[in-house]
């Protein structure tokens, strides 16, 4: 295993290639007054598309993704892209993980990178952060081989760390990051300190417990309505992944609606995406997905983990939950218990899927005093 440092950026040809792309657009009718009642305002994106081509600023972004100390590690010829930030204060010092999901990167953790120092101050401990990006997202290698599935994932996850000088390890996860950090406590329990989680997951198992609760009952309605009414991209992704990456993967338009719609749905935003979402934020995030080609790569991991879901269980590892109000559906601390061991809980005033990026400070400060409290 090799560990070099690596600057993330992307080539001015590409770019005028995505900028064309974007000019070049061959919109699509729309009902007219029909805002977002069949998919993806084309109004909003239009002028998001519009901004992305001839306003968006890479430069200025990869100045911002510069100020962070990147490398890559290879694991046994598989390279994967970390930022890494060591301990910043006195205190005991933890290694800590930290996984992004989808259709989110890297970029999703800069907040938190940002607001970790003053909340590590307060509650006298400091991390030594690795972000790592997935396998098949971002600069990370793209997986071209049939078999990437969370559990496998979690594996170089764990030797990515040992790479890095850490064989146990604190955990910050959401979304796919959080189903590969289940795959990590499962199979190796004994290198993770705590495990921290934010999110719902609407996708229930085949089996239901037979001893459900009132508000867990309230619960599995409530998914089972999101995924009849939100759930389709799931269905794509874990059914056809191919097929829709011909698509994404050659227009710009498309994978903006396809990623930015996630955003809208999932995040605190009452509808209103920009204001909620930093544009040129987002459309970092965006470009780094159209820059490295690898919107089919992190839709596969998905279908991937359909037909090999892993090691199953309860996780015994320590947990603590910070759960957005504004998630896809509200989530009740009974539930997520019956598959984590949560030791800690706490409903947030503010946020939605996207905790490290709505909420960064709310997130650092739980995160350290989750710690704080356990390692006491």
């Amino acid at each position: 295993m090799a560990v070099t440092a690596f600057k993330p950026d992307i080539s001015d040809a590409t770019l005028a290639d995505l900028r064309q792309r974007l000019r070049s657009t061959r919109w699509p009718d729309k009902v007219a007054d029909s805002g977002w009642a069949y998919g993806f305002d084309t109004d909003v994106l239009r002028d998001i598309a519009s901004y992305w081509a001839d306003g968006f600023d890479w430069n200025a972004a990869r100045e911002r993704i510069h100020a962070s100390d990147h490398a890559m590690v290879d694991v046994d010829g598989f390279a994967l892209h970390v930022i890494r930030r060591g301990p910043v204060g006195p205190g005991p010092v933890i290694p800590l993980l930290v996984m992004h999901g989808l259709p989110s990167s890297f970029v999703q953790m800069l907040p938190l990178l940002d607001a970790l120092p003053v909340a590590e101050t307060a509650h006298g401990i400091t991390f030594d952060v690795v972000v790592v990006s997935l396998p098949g997202y971002g600069f990370s290698d793209i997986p071209c081989a049939p078999g990437m599935n969370m559990q496998r994932a979690g594996a170089l996850m764990t030797r990515v760390m040992a790479a890095l000088g850490h064989e146990r390890f604190a955990i910050r996860a959401s979304d796919v990051g959080g189903a590969i950090a289940r795959q990590i406590c499962l199979n190796d329990r004994d290198r993770v300190l705590g495990l921290h989680i934010s999110g719902t997951n609407p996708f229930l198992p085949p089996k239901l417990p037979a001893d459900l609760t009132a508000e867990e009952q309230t619960f599995v309605e409530a998914a089972r309505a999101w995924g009849a009414s939100d759930g389709g991209y799931a269905h794509m992704h874990t059914t056809r992944p191919q097929t829709l990456a011909h698509a994404l993967n050659d227009s710009p338009v498309g994978l903006a609606a396809w990623i930015l719609e996630k955003f809208r749905d999932w995040g605190d935003t009452d509808g209103d995406l920009l204001g909620r979402f930093d544009r040129d934020a987002l459309l970092a995030n965006l470009t780094i997905y159209w820059a490295t080609g690898t919107i089919n790569s992190s839709m596969r991991l998905n279908i991937e983990n359909i037909r090999d879901p892993g090691s199953l269980g309860r996780v015994q590892v320590p947990t603590g939950v910070l759960m957005g109000p504004k998630d896809m559906i509200p989530t009740p601390k009974s539930w997520v218990n019956r598959s984590y061991n949560v030791v800690s809980w706490k409903d947030a005033d503010a946020g939605g899927h996207f905790m490290e990026w709505e909420e960064p400070v709310a997130v650092a400060d739980n995160l350290c005093r989750f710690f704080a409290n356990f390692i006491s």
